[in-house]
């Protein structure tokens, strides 16, 4: 017999295009995972009027700009689910009857809750939808019965949520849920170019799809060693995002000479960003002509979507039927 690959699930936020944080803290991940799993990767629409409420106008848009970013580094829909959750509407009705079972301080406890709305203080989050977003995350989970979930250290709140969620649903009315578990992924450090965490929000992003001149000037503009006052002065390369990029976008034998020359203070910063640019503009030139094909073959993107939201409804709609007649609904 043939084992059956365990489910993933994992989504992201189209709140603008992919940056170098999503790519090598998510979406190099996701396509690994592709190649061992069966993996569903979902377009969290409803999840960005948690935050965009007040100008939604972007996120239609943004939505395909980001499936355009998903195909051009090599998710493939051969082998991944690719689909746009506000087209599947189990997702909203489970997460209404989980509503109804979650305590309200297990939401008000949630970490990133309280580190975004010091963050975004532009905007309005004292909203029950910014509140209660990880019980739509739990549903977004549950609803396919996934095994496994990728996130990094810092997301593990959100899954022991989702976790919690579905032990009392199943102590509630009847074992439906699988408890899923979290995916452990290594993420490099990448800070944005101000030397915060890299976010579209924050302004501060490298995006895949930025053409050499932007490139050039976002990584002039990166902060480098805080403590490396002077051209003279020997540098930290471990402590420097500019040096973490280095790691994936410069050959090995550049990163080597430059960690050496960094810490003798024979190498200055400018000099070596502009390193850094060369290096990121050819690697990330693959994604941009893929991303031309992809931009000039809108039909065929959505073409794609269209099978993986069909694949997608056939699963959640079976678990809705399953949770509904559990609950007497």
């Amino acid at each position: 017999m043939i084992a059956q690959k365990k489910r993933v699930l994992s989504g992201m936020r189209p709140t603008g295009k992919i940056h170098l944080g999503n790519l090598h803290g998510a979406l190099a991940n996701w396509k690994q995972l592709q190649e061992e799993y069966e993996c569903y990767f979902f377009i969290a629409d409803w999840h960005a009027l948690t935050s965009e409420y007040q100008n939604p106008q972007k996120i239609k848009e943004y939505v395909w700009e980001m499936i355009i970013d998903w195909l051009s580094i090599g998710l493939n829909p051969e082998k991944a689910t690719i689909f746009i959750q506000s087209k599947v509407p189990e997702h909203t009705e489970l997460h209404l009857i989980f509503s109804m079972i979650t305590p309200l301080p297990w939401l008000e406890r949630n970490p990133t809750y309280k580190e975004q709305k010091q963050e975004l203080v532009e905007k309005d989050l004292n909203t029950y939808g910014f509140l209660g977003y990880p019980v739509l995350q739990a549903a977004d989970i549950l609803i396919y019965k996934a095994h496994l979930v990728p996130v990094g250290m810092d997301q593990l709140p959100h899954i022991e949520l989702t976790r919690e969620i579905a032990r009392r649903f199943n102590y509630l009315y009847r074992e439906v849920f699988p408890i899923p578990e979290p995916l452990l992924t290594e993420v490099p450090k990448l800070l944005g170019i101000d030397g915060r965490k890299m976010s579209k929000s924050y302004n501060n992003a490298i995006f895949i799809s930025d053409p050499p001149n932007v490139l050039k000037e976002k990584v002039r503009q990166m902060f480098t060693d805080q403590s490396r006052l002077r051209r003279s002065d020997p540098g930290h390369p471990e402590i420097c995002n500019v040096f973490s990029i280095h790691k994936l976008y410069s050959s090995s034998e550049i990163v080597n000479q430059i960690e050496t020359d960094c810490r003798r203070a024979k190498i200055g910063c400018v000099d070596c960003k502009q390193i850094l640019a060369k290096s990121l503009i050819q690697g990330l030139e693959p994604y941009q002509e893929k991303r031309q094909y992809y931009e000039s073959h809108l039909s065929e993107v959505k073409e794609t979507v269209i099978a993986g939201i069909e694949k997608a409804r056939t699963i959640a709609r079976a678990t809705l039927e399953e949770v509904k007649a559990v609950v007497g609904i």
